[in-house]
């Protein structure tokens, strides 16, 4: 019975780091953030904040994914992910130090072997066909022109949102929603 309540707590307390974690990397990014101010923030030492994972890297994954979770609840889909695409980059202009975790994570993700990359294969195999769905959604309802191939528009505009938001870490002045929006524009009757 005991160890039941200690699996809960340790449940409990994970989350509690994992949602300190999303505050201070969304204000201080991932270069200017220490493990000590997260480990601060939640009142334990840094070996007692890494008890919970694995490594490093295994904790800055588990941040991502927090954030995916987190976004999915304050920014709910309308049903259409193309509409729910440009509102996350727009939310993103607010949180640059995760835009920052996120760029450096995806480079480091094309190594098998890193924390990181089973959760970058699985975003993509969620979000290009609920991207190519809105897509198709689009050309049956006579908004999107019929000749495009849903899933290469997906990718195009998943890779055009990945790449803005670098672009956008060097210069704030990119409108990363307002670009993506007007290439779709091009792709409208």
């Amino acid at each position: 019975m005991a160890e039941r309540g200690s699996y809960a707590k340790g449940v409990a307390r994970r989350e509690e780091i994992l949602t300190a974690a999303l505050d201070v990397f969304s204000r201080e990014g991932y270069r200017g953030t220490s493990l000590r101010e997260v480990a601060k923030q939640v009142g334990v030492s840094l070996p007692g904040l890494m008890h919970y994972f694995e490594s490093k890297e295994h904790l800055l994954t588990a941040i991502l994914q927090k954030r995916d979770e987190v976004d999915g609840e304050s920014l709910p889909s309308t049903g259409d992910f193309l509409d729910t695409l440009i509102r996350i980059m727009r939310h993103n202009r607010d949180v640059p130090g995760l835009v920052q975790l996120f760029i450096t994570l995806a480079a480091a993700a094309e190594d098998p072997a890193h924390p990181a990359h089973p959760f970058f294969v699985d975003r993509y195999a969620a979000v290009l066909p609920t991207l190519a769905g809105s897509i198709r959604d689009r050309q049956d309802a006579g908004t999107a022109r019929a000749d495009l191939d849903p899933e290469h528009i997906a990718r195009v505009l998943v890779a055009l949102a990945d790449g803005i938001q670098i672009q956008w870490a060097l210069d704030r002045s990119v409108d990363m929603a307002g670009d993506i929006e007007r290439l779709w524009a091009l792709f409208e009757v």
